[in-house]
């Protein structure tokens, strides 16, 4: 089993960050993580609890929404990476796929995989490979590579996003909302695909997830956000058969499964915000 404190190098860590939207929104609330190097980490929690905000935080996107840090550290291999821009942080190897699936509609499918290595300086046969390494992944996307991505699936557009990311050559990707939209059987294809990159190409994941079922099950550490806090925190495995997360997040307690309207007192009880 996968463990986070058993000599793995730390590529990414977080600090006690504080997020401010608009000078006075706090989003953020003293958040604290760390990603070791080769492995999949779930940031998981409803909807508003700051996940998105957490990634856009360490690939400073949130300049373009009026957000910033305004306490903490983000270090990426020891390094400070606040300041850096976007471009910067690619070049540095680390990529955030956006929720939504955000494609160049009018571009092709191939089109799009390419705009991916424009940062890149290795050269056109370089390119090539790594292209035939994504289609290796995403066989769908060979098929449709001539197709305009705007007239392709939701399945498919998020393949391409992924895709658009590995041909960058990133060291780790962030992941946001994969399966958002998704019907269940491509949510298990998309995360099947994690997991074949994660091992066969030692592609470091931290993806946010509401779907934490899935999530624990593809991922090897998980932290849980309420209301821009970290709340809980441990290995996939034990996550799982944790009581609270059972009831809270997985809809299942010691009298099986229950329904959001049966646990939805749950902000009111939840013994790990007491």
């Amino acid at each position: 089993m996968f463990d986070s404190a058993a000599g793995r190098e730390t590529l990414l860590e977080i600090n006690n960050i504080e997020v401010i939207y608009n000078h006075v929104i706090l989003v953020l609330k003293g958040v604290s993580l760390s990603v070791p190097k080769g492995g999949i980490t779930a940031l998981l929690g409803g909807n508003g609890a700051g996940k998105t905000t957490t990634l856009k935080a360490i690939s400073n996107l949130l300049h373009s929404e009026r957000g910033e840090v305004t306490k903490g550290a983000i270090n990426y291999r020891g390094e400070p990476i606040q300041k850096m821009d976007p471009a910067s942080l690619v070049k540095k190897g680390v990529i955030q796929v956006m929720e939504g699936r955000h494609c160049f509609e009018h571009l092709t499918v191939e089109e799009n995989l390419l705009t991916g290595a424009y940062t890149r300086t290795d050269g056109r046969a370089a390119v090539a490979q790594d292209l035939e390494m994504v289609y290796s992944y995403f066989p769908r996307l060979k098929e449709r590579r001539k197709s305009q991505a705007g007239y392709t699936s939701g399945g498919e557009q998020q393949m391409c996003a992924m895709g658009r990311a590995l041909m960058s050559r990133p060291e780790t990707i962030l992941l946001d909302e994969p399966s958002m939209g998704l019907a269940p059987q491509l949510v298990e294809q998309i995360f099947e695909i994690v997991k074949a990159v994660n091992e066969g190409e030692g592609v470091t994941f931290l993806l946010a997830e509401q779907n934490t079922n899935i999530a624990l099950r593809y991922g090897h550490y998980g932290y849980i956000l309420e209301s821009g806090r970290v709340v809980m925190d441990g290995p996939a495995e034990a996550l799982r058969e944790n009581p609270d997360v059972k009831e809270f997040y997985l809809g299942m307690s010691e009298q099986g499964r229950k329904s959001f309207r049966d646990v939805r007192s749950y902000r009111r009880r939840k013994r790990w915000l007491a």
